[in-house]
């Protein structure tokens, strides 16, 4: 009688399935703990932001805040730079999902898009007594010299305003022969422009008024949405 020997083969490279097991749960309780000093690092250095109301601070500063070490900071950060990209693209993340709910709340696709620009034009403007350096020391500062990065950030805004965009254009409200993303991005960018430069302290022989979330969207939807 032969024995069937194919299921006591090992095949080189094969591990045993408890090892696999075992290293799959190693590596899911260091990612939870890696997540969870880095979340530490996050909060400690958004309490002193809203502390000083500046990002004029030092990791050393958000390294005992944290009560944890400067080791384990940059194991997860490169400095503080990155420390501050992270906060703003997590500030920029919670903006994009007040948008989307807003939105959300309007069966027609175009009354969808003018809350949201209107919530994005609003959600940009400078105000002093909200104290947001990340929108108005560290973003400036950070257009200019890493634009890569900048656009990386806004992804996710981009992306839910070209899908609203989309929505409008399946409804045949888009004008003829314009991109949806195309359209969504110039959108985006000129209503955050006029946001930050209407929010800005005018000069002494300035009179114009200072622009509106609906002027805003009648010079948006004029360019974008069909008559």
């Amino acid at each position: 009688m032969t024995q069937n020997t194919d299921a006591l083969v090992t095949v080189p490279g094969d591990e045993p399935t408890w090892k696999q097991r075992a290293v799959e749960r190693s590596t899911r309780a260091a990612k939870l703990r890696a997540e969870q000093r880095v979340q530490r690092f996050l909060d400690a250095a958004q309490l002193i932001i809203t502390e000083k109301g500046t990002t004029d601070f030092t990791v050393q500063e958000v390294v005992d805040r944290s009560r944890q070490s400067l080791r384990s900071f940059y194991q997860h950060f490169d400095g503080k730079h990155e420390l501050l990209l992270a906060l703003f693209e997590d500030a920029l993340r919670r903006s994009t999902d007040q948008i989307s709910a807003a939105a959300s709340g309007h069966d027609d696709p175009v009354d969808a898009l003018k809350t949201a620009v209107e919530l994005l034009f609003e959600l940009s403007r400078p105000d002093p007594s909200a104290k947001r350096p990340l929108f108005t020391d560290f973003a400036p500062r950070l257009m200019g010299s890493h634009p890569a990065e900048v656009r990386r950030a806004h992804a996710p805004l981009l992306e839910l305003l070209t899908s609203l965009t989309e929505e409008a254009s399946g409804a045949g409200r888009l004008r003829s022969g314009l991109s949806p993303q195309r359209a969504a991005a110039l959108t985006m960018e000129t209503v955050m422009f006029v946001a930050t430069s209407s929010g800005a302290p005018a000069a002494d022989d300035d009179e114009h008024e200072p622009a509106t979330a609906d002027e805003v969207w009648s010079f948006c939807s004029g360019g974008i949405i069909s008559a």
